[in-house]
């Protein structure tokens, strides 16, 4: 007989325990702990993103009112104290190395980007999370405003996040990328990254095309060019150019000097016309608009975290808290992200998001639960009109 425990043990199981233990031996991160260990900070940080609990007296309410669970959980329970002083204290690397950990068991059982290439397909940008500067003055980001900025690395395959750098709001898109050989590490050659035009940077440009990757970006309106030639006959209706071009600048010259391709595509739906380049010269002119276009998942990856994820308002004030949160707020959308791919979840990630925040501490099998069918509510009868005696 299957033992059932609850929604949020399983869950928990997904985390590779091996991986958390190394990392809590490497950071010794339990070494002054009592009782209130890492995997309690853990269980704790991904039961309050999954329930969407804001405050720490919500969170300590909540695990005591199912306080009869946390044996499946093997947890100890924690206080608001405790809690806020290991967020400000135990160490965020603990979780940002573990979200890598997970994210490689994720990638193997992501599904394929809908392109017929089958080079890796990225997207890189970035969003801000304003901070009040009263609250938080290590993130300061104006005159009076505070602010940290997630710049991440998205995998089309399965729409995962493959690189996330959190830095202050002032820094710029495309320092924060050439200042960390890490993210430009994890594009392998071959692979296909598209971004807007705030990343076009011509020493970015030929270090990219220097590692034999392609990029894919909107022309600035402003750069400065010559003609030498055209690419390929036109054949898609669309694309009214396709050409090749060397940059003319004296900066462009000695930063890039190999060729671009410039694509101008004209959009049937909108009417507005734009203008690629890149340094793919095989794929068609019309499958990198749809590149560029596929771009608008990361501006959805970024909608979505924001609107279901707890990384606006935060349990500390200290930049380790801080990043302690959004670390766990990304591994809590790998593990939604690796149920939704091995179950083959036919709804979306949110409404997996939904039922899993309302069944969390409930004694069910995942399985199940996901399969459930819908109650429709019985259609109303039709009652015949009749005549009634006096």
């Amino acid at each position: 007989m299957q033992k059932i425990t609850t929604i949020l043990s399983e869950i928990l199981k997904i985390i590779p325990q091996s991986d958390l233990k190394c990392q809590v031996d490497k950071y010794k991160s339990d070494r002054y702990a009592k009782k209130f260990t890492t995997y309690d900070q853990l269980v704790t940080l991904i039961y309050s993103q999954a329930r969407g609990l804001t405050s720490l007296r919500e969170i300590e309410t909540g695990l005591a009112l199912h306080s009869n669970r946390w044996y499946h959980l093997g947890f100890s329970g924690m206080k608001r104290s405790t809690l806020s002083e290991a967020m400000a204290r135990r160490d965020s690397q603990v979780f940002e190395n573990l979200f890598y950990k997970l994210l490689q068991k994720c990638k193997s059982f992501a599904p394929k980007h809908r392109f017929r290439f089958h080079n890796p397909l990225y997207s890189i940008d970035s969003s801000t999370i304003d901070l009040c500067l009263g609250v938080f003055p290590w993130a300061k980001f104006r005159q009076r405003k505070g602010a940290i900025k997630l710049h991440c690395l998205l995998d089309h395959k399965g729409c995962l996040p493959e690189f996330i750098v959190i830095s202050d709001g002032k820094k710029h898109d495309v320092k924060a990328i050439k200042d960390n050989e890490l993210m430009l590490n994890r594009l392998m050659p071959d692979s296909i990254i598209s971004f807007d035009r705030a990343y076009v940077d011509f020493k970015l440009l030929n270090q990219l095309d220097s590692r034999g990757v392609y990029f894919v970006s909107r022309m600035k309106t402003n750069l400065d060019y010559r003609l030498v030639g055209q690419h390929k006959p036109i054949k898609h209706k669309n694309i009214y150019a396709d050409d090749l071009i060397a940059l003319d600048s004296q900066k462009g010259k000695k930063e890039y000097k190999g060729k671009l391709r410039h694509i101008r595509y004209l959009d049937p739906i909108t009417g507005n016309k734009y203008n690629f380049i890149t340094n793919n010269m095989k794929l068609a002119a019309k499958t990198i608009a749809d590149i560029y276009k596929s771009r608008w998942q990361i501006e959805i990856f970024f909608k979505w975290i924001k609107q279901n994820l707890k990384i606006k308002t935060f349990l500390g004030t200290s930049k380790n808290a801080v990043l302690s949160q959004v670390w766990v707020a990304m591994i809590y959308y790998l593990i939604l992200s690796f149920i939704k791919f091995q179950t083959k979840f036919s709804s979306s990630i949110t409404e997996l998001h939904r039922i899993i925040r309302e069944t969390l501490l409930e004694r069910l099998n995942l399985i199940d639960i996901l399969n459930f069918n819908k109650i429709k509510p019985p259609k109303p009868r039709d009652y015949d009109l009749q005549l009634t005696l006096l």
